[in-house]
């Protein structure tokens, strides 16, 4: 899961409906996010709190339900150095955002790590079309939340 789908878990948008029954644990889907999704996230609903679009109250909760969900739902990706290297080549080759680039790179290297083993495919989930699009070519199944209204 990329940071601007997972965030529609806790901040209602598009996709919201979409994306907590993706996540839903009684759905038995494995959620895998990198480690800086937890600033991402953080950031994102901080950040409407101080545009005056979500309020005080709606942020924190949505921030301890994340926080709790991260402890207990979500498998995190460590950035490693082959992970970084990954992601420059990323940049290099779809101009993506930096984070975007380490995101993409660990969901590649995911897929990769699972087709070793005869696993199915990942899934990436993602509300950013250039992300999206750097993600088809990488190989990847995309799901966008948005267009799940």
């Amino acid at each position: 899961f990329d940071t601007s789908a997972l965030v529609k878990r806790y901040v209602h948008e598009i996709g919201s409906t979409w994306v907590e029954a993706v996540t839903d644990p009684a759905n038995g889907n494995a959620i895998y996010i990198l480690c800086v999704t937890e600033v991402e996230v953080t950031s994102a609903i901080t950040r409407r709190q101080r545009r005056g679009t979500l309020s005080a109250t709606d942020a924190a909760t949505a921030l301890a339900q994340f926080r709790q969900d991260l402890a207990d739902e979500y498998n995190t990706i460590e950035v490693t150095p082959a992970l970084l290297a990954t992601a420059v080549a990323l940049v290099e080759m779809h101009g993506l955002r930096a984070y975007d680039a380490v995101q993409l790179a660990a969901a590649t290297t995911l897929q990769a790590y699972r087709a070793t083993l005869a696993l199915t495919n990942l899934i990436f989930v993602s509300a950013d079309h250039d992300l999206n699009t750097a993600a088809v070519v990488a190989g990847l199944s995309v799901e966008d939340p948005n267009m799940h209204p």
